[in-house]
C-alpha cells in the first residue's frame, strides 16, 4: 500500500494533488521539485499503477515485488534502482532479522518500497523534513539519508552483537561445572547464523556505496560524493566489525570443541583408572576361584587375610599413582 506521497519544493514539503500522477506532472512542470512516494509491501496491482506512471523498468519492478534481493545498484534508462537491507536486533530474543528497502530514483521522483519491519523510512522522512538545506538536493538527499540511516544502524547492531559475544565467551571459558554448557555448541552455531545473516546485508552493499561515492552515476547529484564516501567509510567499519565477530565465533567454537575433547579424555582417563583398580582384585579372585587341586597356599591359615590385604594395598597404591598423575 502507499504509505505516504509528498511533493517537496526548495527543501520543504508543500501541498499538492492527492493523485501521485498529477503530483509528478506538477513537480516536473516547476523543475525545482520532486515527488517522494513510499510503499509498504505493495501488491502487484498496486505497484502496476506506480510503475506505469513513473516508467520503472520491469526487471526492477519484479525485484521490488518479490523481495529477497541482495544489496545492489542498477542503472536503467529512466531510473536508478538501489536495494539495501536494514538489520534489526531484537533485545527480547537476542536475534538479528533483516528487511529490504528498494529505492527508485528518476526525473523529479523517488519511490521507496519497504519489505519487513526493519526499514527506518518514517524517521528518515521526518529528519529530512526538519533539514530543508539537505532536502534541497532533491532525490539524491533521500538516497543519502536512507543509506546513512541503514549503515549507521549496522554499527549499532554490531555493538549489540559484540556484547552477546562477550557473554558467550564467558560461558565457554567458564570453569568446568560453574555454568550450564549443555547447549553451548548450539548457541554458538545459532549466533554464527545470525552473524552470517548480518554479513549478507553489509557485505554486498560495499560495491554500490563505492560506486555512489564516485562520479558519473546518473540521477545522482554530482556534489554528493563526499557524503556517500562518508557512508562508505561507516559501512567499511561495519563490515570489519562483522568479519571480526565471525572470526571470533569460529575461534570460540574451536576452543569449545577442544575443551569438550579434553573433558572426554579426562573422563576416559578416570574410567581407565577405576577399571585398572578394579582389575587387580578381580584377577586375584579369579585365580583363586579356579578350584585347582595343587594350590598349597589354600591350606595355609593366614592365606585369606594376606590375600585381602594384598588386594587392598594394590588398589590403594594404584589410586595414589593415578592421583599424582592427575587421572583422578
Amino acid at each position: 500500500m502507499i504509505v505516504d506521497c509528498g511533493i517537496y519544493r526548495d527543501g520543504r514539503r508543500t501541498e499538492g494533488p492527492a493523485d501521485f500522477s498529477d503530483a509528478l506532472d506538477e513537480a516536473r512542470a516547476t523543475g525545482d521539485a520532486f515527488v517522494w512516494i513510499g510503499l509498504h509491501e505493495p501488491t502487484e496491482k498496486e505497484f502496476d499503477l506506480v510503475s506505469s506512471e513513473f516508467g520503472l523498468h520491469p526487471l526492477a519492478v519484479e525485484d521490488a515485488l518479490r523481495a529477497h534481493q541482495r544489496p545492489k545498484l542498477e542503472i536503467y534508462d529512466d531510473s536508478l534502482f538501489v536495494v539495501v537491507k536494514p538489520v534489526v536486533y531484537a533485545h527480547e530474543s537476542d536475534a538479528v532479522s533483516t528487511g529490504e528497502l528498494m529505492l527508485f530514483m528518476g526525473d523529479s521522483f523517488v519511490v521507496t518500497v519497504r519489505h519487513g519491519e526493519g526499514a527506518p523510512l518514517a524517521a528518515v522522512r521526518r529528519r529530512l523534513e526538519a533539514e530543508p538545506e539537505v532536502l534541497r538536493h532533491g532525490p539524491t538527499a533521500v538516497l543519502y539519508a536512507v543509506s546513512d540511516a541503514v549503515v549507521d544502524h549496522y554499527i549499532d547492531v554490531a555493538a549489540e552483537l559484540q556484547v552477546d559475544l562477550e557473554e558467550l565467551e564467558t560461558l565457554v571459558f567458564a570453569p568446568s561445572g560453574s555454568g550450564d554448557s549443555k547447549n553451548t555448541a548450539e548457541r554458538i552455531y545459532t549466533f554464527k547464523r545470525q552473524v552470517l545473516e548480518f554479513r549478507r546485508a553489509t557485505g554486498p552493499l560495499g560495491a554500490p556505496m563505492a560506486r555512489l561515492a564516485g562520479a558519473g552515476v546518473p540521477f545522482v547529484d554530482q556534489g554528493s560524493q563526499p557524503f556517500f564516501r562518508d557512508v562508505n567509510d561507516h559501512l567499511t567499519r561495519a563490515n570489519e566489525q562483522v568479519e571480526g565477530l565471525d572470526r571470533l565465533l569460529s575461534d570460540i567454537l574451536s576452543a569449545h570443541l577442544a575443551q569438550m575433547g579434553v573433558r572426554q579424555n579426562d573422563d576416559m582417563r578416570k574410567i581407565s583408572a577405576w577399571a585398572a583398580m578394579a582389575a587387580v582384585p578381580t584377577m586375584v579372585a579369579g585365580i583363586y576361584g579356579m578350584n585347582f587341586d595343587h594350590m598349597p597356599e589354600l591350606h595355609w591359615v593366614w592365606t585369606y587375610p594376606v590375600v585381602i590385604v594384598s588386594m587392598v594395598c594394590a588398589v590403594v597404591g594404584l589410586h595414589r599413582l593415578f592421583k599424582r598423575r592427575g587421572w583422578l
